[in-house]
């Protein structure tokens, strides 16, 4: 690895031998790769066998997935920022949905002050919803046994009445200690809450008890993760699935695991049951102690950074002529979406992915001239640089940063992919292995998956680097629809066919 004072040593060489420095450190070549996912498996195997690790592997008591074929019609409730979203999802039963949604403003007031005043909020914009909106039945799945006694309706709603009540998912997107399908005690707020008297109480109770005052027939019965939202989104719509990711602002996966390989549930019910279930991996935090994550100067903000070492290098800049701009001078003002449009307009039109070399502005064709020229004012517009301070040659070394940035990112995603084939014994790392006549199916969701110029071929090429390409030629990676709404619904669901 290059020294972190690359940028700014003295200019003994060509201003190429500088940028050739920055690339170095990014690069990522096979056994680099290999050794990464070496240690996504070693930590698989940790975080399964024992509580307290970093990667979490977090069983969700979710014992299977769908397949498309179920019908029924469920409520979700997605809680994690300003809005608060109720969903109604009809299943119809041929891998299709049909989805009513209502969004809910959550004031300051909601958040810092009492539980119960948050919750009977949620309860009572269940209530507008199904008032106004929903045309949502007591319902069972076609796929349930009738043998099966419903298992909804708590004492208290069934003096009530003896109807049943509308099974709820719901996607809680704060740091919850998983016990049971439908529990999960409140470990933190993030994202400004801090309800009062909620931390250390189980979410599900603290909803249900609001729905039971409220007289509402909602019964919730799951709690979600969004990644496992997106699992169950995807095995829906695609007639099964073994892996829901999320690549955007964070990243992290959810897939399906033998129980038997979940040893820190010891002798409990879920662990002598048998079978599989859905582990919540948290591989955000892989590899906190960074032994073999790759890091550089530049990791805190990443494209931000290098850019910014480049206008400040010395003896002279190497890009804008030294000039910064208000954008590049904050904290996380570089949008990935300006990154994003560098790379589409380069790339459009061109065969490949892989670039020209950034030097080589001089022998370009007249097509790619212009290419850079559209970069060159995406540049100025977005992010506010003199029009005069920017030039063909700083346009094509944006791009570049653009992409080592983007590249290092889909090779990182390609490796967590590949260790879930692997721990499920889909792939041998290094290659070597084909499952009989099995498609892949994984469901993804975030903005870098959906929007990023050829992220998901990015990721692809290192997952056949990684696994061997008969193996990544049999993955189908789709996008989850909406895993925190329908995927929540879908937990429900399963709730449903998993019975009390």
């Amino acid at each position: 690895m290059a020294p972190t004072t690359a940028v700014h040593s003295s200019f003994s060489g060509a201003s190429r031998n500088v940028l050739d420095d920055i690339e170095e450190q990014f690069k990522l070549d096979q056994d680099e790769l290999i050794k990464i996912t070496t240690q996504f498996l070693e930590d698989f195997r940790l975080g399964l066998s024992e509580y307290n690790h970093p990667m979490a592997m977090i069983p969700t008591f979710v014992t299977g997935v769908p397949d498309g074929t179920e019908t029924g019609t469920f409520l979700a409730l997605d809680l994690g920022g300003t809005n608060l979203r109720v969903c109604e999802v009809e299943l119809l039963g041929n891998q299709e949905f049909r989805l009513t949604q209502q969004k809910y403003k959550v004031s300051e007031a909601l958040k810092t002050g009492e539980a119960t005043v948050l919750f009977d909020y949620l309860a009572d914009s269940v209530d507008a919803f199904l008032t106004e909106f929903s045309s949502a039945l007591p319902t069972t799945p076609t796929s349930l046994s009738a043998e099966v006694a419903n298992p909804f309706a708590s004492p208290a709603l069934q003096e009530l009445s003896p109807e049943p009540a509308i099974p709820l998912g719901l996607t809680f997107s704060f740091p919850v200690e998983q016990t049971a399908l439908d529990q999960g005690k409140i470990l933190t707020w993030t994202k400004g809450f801090a309800a009062k008297n909620a931390i250390g109480h189980d979410v599900v109770r603290l909803l249900q008890d609001a729905f039971d005052r409220k007289h509402l027939h909602v019964k919730c019965v799951a709690l979600v993760n969004d990644t496992v939202g997106a699992l169950l989104s995807r095995a829906y719509t695609g007639g099964g699935c073994i892996l829901g990711a999320i690549f955007g602002t964070g990243t992290n996966g959810a897939f399906v695991e033998r129980v038997a390989n979940i040893k820190k549930l010891g002798d409990s019910p879920a662990r002598k049951k048998g079978g599989f279930m859905v582990v919540n991996t948290e591989w955000g935090a892989f590899n906190n102690t960074r032994t073999v994550l790759p890091s550089t100067p530049y990791d805190n903000k990443i494209t931000r950074n290098i850019l910014l070492s480049l206008i400040d290098a010395a003896p002279r800049p190497l890009l804008f002529k030294g000039n910064s701009s208000p954008q590049l001078n904050e904290h996380y003002g570089l949008d990935t979406a300006v990154m994003s449009e560098v790379e589409e307009v380069w790339e459009s039109g061109l065969s490949d992915w892989h670039a020209a070399h950034f030097t080589d502005v001089k022998s370009l064709s007249p097509e790619d001239v212009s290419r850079l020229e559209r970069i060159r004012g995406i540049l100025v517009q977005r992010l506010s640089l003199k029009s005069d301070d920017v030039s063909l040659r700083d346009a094509a070394i944006v791009r570049w940063v653009a992409s080592l940035v983007a590249n290092r990112a889909a090779k990182l995603s390609g490796c967590a992919i590949a260790a879930v084939l692997v721990q499920t014994g889909r792939a041998k790392l290094g290659g070597g292995f084909v499952p009989p006549d099995e498609r892949i199916t994984i469901g993804v969701d975030g903005s870098l998956i959906q929007h990023y110029p050829n992220f998901n071929k990015r990721v692809r090429d290192t997952l056949g680097m990684l696994v061997g390409n008969e193996v990544e030629q049999r993955v189908e990676i789709g996008l989850a629809k909406d895993g925190s709404g329908v995927g929540a619904a879908l937990c429900a669901l399963q709730a449903v066919k998993q019975g009390p």
